[in-house]
C-alpha cells in the first residue's frame, strides 16, 4: 500500500488540472496515489482523467458524485482513503517537486500516535512564503496556536493521518448549500492532537487577493446554515476568548439570515447579550454589501 494520498476535489477545472497532474509526475518518489473527487463537473474533466490513467504513470483514483461543494467532496475523500496520510492539493495549485519525499521521511522520522499530522507551507508561484514561517524550533503545535498563540499568518499546508479524520463526524450536508468552512473538523482535532511542524514548502498555491473581500460576503448569504454551523464548533472547542466572541457574533447573523431567532440557546446568556447587538449591527452590513 502506498503511504500517502494526494486528493483533489475539482469541480469544472478541466483548464488547470494538468499543472497538478504534471507536479505529480515530478515527485521523486511515487510512494502516493492521486484521488480525484470530480464534483459534478460539466467540463472535460472526466476524459481529461481518463487519459492519464490510460498513461499509468501514476496510480489515480477518479470518483463523480454530484455537486455537493468543497466539504461534500472532503467527506468522499475520507470515506475513501486507506493510505496511512493524506493531503489536499485544490485543483488550482500544485505540489513542489520534492514535497512528498518530505512529508514521507518527515514523518518516518518524527511521526508516531500523539500526533495528528504535519503542517507545513505554502507559497505562490515566485517562490514567496504565504504568510510567516513558523517559529524556529518549534517541533508541534496545534493549528489554532499557530494562529493564535505564535501569530502565524497564511494558509498552511496541513497533511492528516487518516484514522484521525475518519474519527470525527462528516461535515454537514444543508441543502440548498453547498460550503461548510473546512476549519471545523480542524478545530476539533485541535482539541486532541498537534501537528507536527515542517518549515518546507510543499504546495503551490494560486492566490488572488483581488475580490476575496467582497466574496466572503456573498458566501455569507448563500450559505448560512453552513456558517451557523462552524460558528458553533468555535464557540464549543475554541480555547481563545476573542474566537469564541467573533464566532458568537457571526451565529447571531447568521442565524437571522436563517430566520431563526433563539440565540440563546448555547447557553452563554451573558456572553450572547453582549455580542447581540454587534451581531445584529453585522447582518444588515452584510446585507447592504450584497445589495
Amino acid at each position: 500500500m502506498k503511504k500517502i494520498t494526494v486528493f483533489t476535489p475539482t469541480y469544472n477545472r478541466a483548464f488547470c488540472l494538468g499543472q497538478l497532474y504534471d507536479s505529480l509526475l515530478r515527485q521523486a518518489t511515487r510512494d502516493f496515489c492521486w484521488l480525484i473527487i470530480d464534483d459534478g463537473s460539466t467540463d472535460t474533466t472526466k476524459e481529461l482523467v481518463a487519459s492519464w490513467i490510460a498513461q499509468n504513470e501514476i496510480e489515480i483514483t477518479y470518483i463523480y458524485q454530484s455537486n455537493l461543494g468543497m466539504h461534500g467532496a472532503y467527506n468522499t475523500a475520507y470515506a475513501t482513503i486507506n493510505t496511512e496520510l493524506n493531503v489536499c492539493i485544490d485543483s488550482d495549485d500544485y505540489l513542489t517537486d520534492n514535497a512528498i519525499e518530505k512529508i514521507v521521511g518527515f514523518w518516518e522520522l518524527y511521526g508516531n500516535d500523539k500526533y495528528a499530522g504535519i503542517v507545513g507551507l505554502d507559497v505562490l508561484n515566485d517562490g514567496a512564503i504565504l504568510g510567516k514561517r513558523m517559529p524556529v524550533g518549534l517541533k508541534n503545535a496545534s493549528l489554532e496556536d499557530l494562529y493564535y498563540k505564535y501569530h502565524i499568518t497564511g494558509d498552511k499546508k496541513l497533511v492528516f493521518r487518516t484514522e484521525i479524520v475518519k474519527k470525527y463526524p462528516k461535515y454537514p450536508i444543508f441543502e440548498g448549500e453547498s460550503f461548510v468552512p473546512l476549519g471545523s473538523l480542524y478545530l476539533q482535532i485541535d482539541k486532541e492532537y498537534t501537528l507536527l511542524c515542517l518549515n518546507e514548502a510543499l504546495c503551490v498555491v494560486e492566490y488572488l487577493e483581488d475580490g476575496s473581500t467582497r466574496n466572503i460576503f456573498r458566501q455569507y448569504m448563500k450559505h448560512p446554515k453552513g456558517f451557523r454551523y462552524s460558528r458553533v464548533i468555535e464557540l464549543k472547542y475554541s480555547k481563545y476568548f476573542k474566537v469564541r466572541f467573533k464566532a458568537l457574533i457571526h451565529y447571531i447573523s447568521s442565524s437571522i439570515i436563517i430566520k431563526e431567532y433563539n440565540f440563546f440557546k448555547n447557553n452563554n446568556f451573558l456572553l450572547t447579550m453582549l455580542a447581540l447587538p454587534f451581531g445584529v449591527l453585522l447582518n444588515y452590513y452584510i446585507r447592504y454589501r450584497n445589495r
